[in-house]
């Protein structure tokens, strides 16, 4: 099994910055991609940012010079800066592992879990 753990959420001014990070735990060999996913109320999940093993990186417009996300491949760790917050970043923030292979004895089997969800809220 894989199991996600978000940190980092919480309240903050517009303009304001906070840092996500997520970090994958379990008997893990490899996963391919990690990332970061938002629901605001009312709306639909929606992808933030996502980083391949190989370094390759995709951003939604809507965040694109505001924030960076980043991996650690040995901790298995993504990070999520985000910079010059807006009101409308506001949402549950939530960890994605793409393609997780964990060893399983003498076998692996293939997981894509979710986190538990962080939540961010920026207000005045």
């Amino acid at each position: 099994q894989v199991q996600l753990v978000e940190s980092g959420g919480g309240l903050v001014q517009p303009g304001g910055s906070l840092r996500l990070s997520c970090a994958a735990s379990g008997s893990i060999l490899s996963i391919y991609a990690m990332g970061w996913y938002r629901q605001a109320p009312g709306k639909q999940r929606e992808l933030v940012a996502v980083i391949t093993s190989g370094g390759s990186i995709k951003y939604a417009d809507s965040v694109k010079g505001r924030f960076t996300i980043s991996r650690d491949n040995a901790k298995n760790t993504v990070y999520l800066q985000m910079n010059s917050m807006k009101p409308e970043d506001t949402a549950v923030y939530y960890c994605n592992a793409d393609k997780v292979i964990v060893a399983t004895g003498p076998g692996f089997n293939e997981y894509s879990p979710w986190g538990q969800g962080t939540q961010v809220t920026v207000s005045s």
